[in-house]
């Protein structure tokens, strides 16, 4: 079913799409989710369509250290959060985007496990050299983005009663914290900074288990739905734009249909 004004924007068996905002919701239960895979704005002025992506660095700060204590609540214990962020950025200044926001999830609640690093294989992204040449003012710019993997209570997961469907092969290349892959095309998905749905997919493989409660705060085009979708979890994405909603929905229903 599709309700446009009602806060469940769709909702079968399986996947749950919440037309909401993260910071407001009441459509969370404490304790109902057993993996957050999500990549958060990151404050480089991005034009979505209901969010200001240029606010100042301390208010991106404390807008994520709320969101993050939400995601905390609704984690189960022994749950699991896989923040797809970058590791720096330049734009309005040079910060320290994947150091501090993992600081921030700690100050949370949350404890640390690993760091993925995500190597998308887009050298081209080079938009400031600095000085030219010379050791004046130069810029280091690496074209990788981190997955920060983090946990709530304890790490080790009971497996009594429960099945995993990671192949061994995906187990081993998956655990070696270097991947690559490429990222998602915008005007192919219709979204501003979409992430490919091989990211969810790998997180949801990885760190949990066949029917699973998996929710992406920050939904945008549907990825972590479409994955969520493909290894028989199930999915919840919050997302404060209606269209988003539209564009995930339809996302889903064309993977369904391949």
């Amino acid at each position: 079913m599709v309700t446009p004004t009602a806060t469940v924007f769709f909702q079968n068996d399986r996947l749950k799409i919440i037309n909401d905002d993260i910071l407001t919701t009441r459509r969370m239960k404490a304790g109902s989710v057993d993996l957050v895979v999500t990549s958060p704005p990151y404050n480089v002025d991005i034009r979505y369509g209901n969010h200001n992506d240029g606010s100042s660095y301390e208010e991106y700060l404390s807008f994520s250290k709320r969101w993050m204590a939400r995601c905390f609540r609704w984690l189960g214990d022994s749950g699991r959060f896989c923040l797809n962020i970058p590791l720096d950025k330049n734009k309005g200044g040079q910060q320290s985007v994947g150091a501090d926001l993992t600081a921030l999830a700690k100050e949370t609640g949350f404890r640390y496990h690993a760091t993925v690093v995500w190597n998308e294989g887009n050298i081209s992204r080079r938009t400031a050299w600095g000085s030219w040449m010379s050791p004046s003012a130069p810029f280091v710019i690496a074209p990788v983005e981190l997955i920060i993997v983090l946990f709530k209570g304890s790490w080790k997961r009971p497996a009594e009663g429960r099945r995993s469907d990671i192949s061994r092969q995906e187990f081993m290349d998956w655990t070696n914290g270097l991947w690559t892959f490429s990222g998602e095309s915008k005007k192919k998905v219709g979204h501003p900074a979409p992430f490919p749905v091989e990211l969810p997919l790998r997180c949801m493989k990885l760190f949990s288990y066949v029917g699973d409660t998996v929710l992406d705060p920050f939904m945008g085009s549907g990825s972590t739905l479409v994955a969520a979708s493909r290894c028989n979890r199930r999915g919840i994405g919050i997302e404060l734009d209606e269209e988003y909603c539209r564009i995930a929905l339809e996302r889903i229903r064309e993977d369904t249909d391949r």
